[in-house]
C-alpha cells in the first residue's frame, strides 16, 4: 500500500515528507509505548501513535520506518518535524482514534509482522 493511500484512508494531513507519499509499505503497528516498538516490532513501514514527543521520531528512525501517523489530532512540534525531515520520515496527523485507524488500515489490507504470533 502506498503512503498516499494511508493518508486518504485516514483523512490525514501531511506535515512533512510529501516526497515519501509514493513509497510502498507492507505493514504497520500502533503503540504509545516506544519500548514495545523497540522490543517487538520489525519490518514495519508505518507507526501509528497518540504519543507526541521526539522519542517517537527517534524510534521510527531506529526501526527504519517510513511514516509516523499521529492519531487523535495530535500535532508534533516544529523540532519533531525537522527531525523527521532529516531522517526522511513522512509525518501525518489524523483526527481518527488509534483503534479506528488500525481497523481501517487492516480492512484495506495492511497487516503487521506479528499477526501470526503471540506478542
Amino acid at each position: 500500500m502506498k503512503i498516499s493511500e494511508i493518508r486518504d484512508l485516514l483523512a490525514a494531513d501531511v506535515l512533512c515528507g510529501e516526497d515519501q507519499l509514493d513509497r510502498e509499505v507492507a505493514s504497520a503497528c500502533c503503540s504509545d509505548m516506544m519500548s514495545d516498538v523497540l522490543a517487538y516490532v520489525k519490518d514495519q513501514g508505518v507507526l501509528l501513535t497518540g504519543l507526541c514527543n521526539a522519542q517517537v521520531i527517534r524510534t521510527a528512525n531506529m526501526m527504519d520506518m517510513h511514516c509516523v501517523i499521529f492519531v487523535r489530532s495530535k500535532k508534533p512540534t516544529d523540532d519533531m518535524i525537522a527531525l523527521a525531515e532529516e531522517c526522511g520520515i513522512a509525518v501525518m496527523s489524523s483526527r481518527v482514534r488509534a483503534y479506528v485507524a488500525c481497523g481501517k488500515l487492516w480492512q484495506a489490507g495492511l497487516t503487521s509482522d506479528t499477526e501470526d504470533h503471540d506478542v
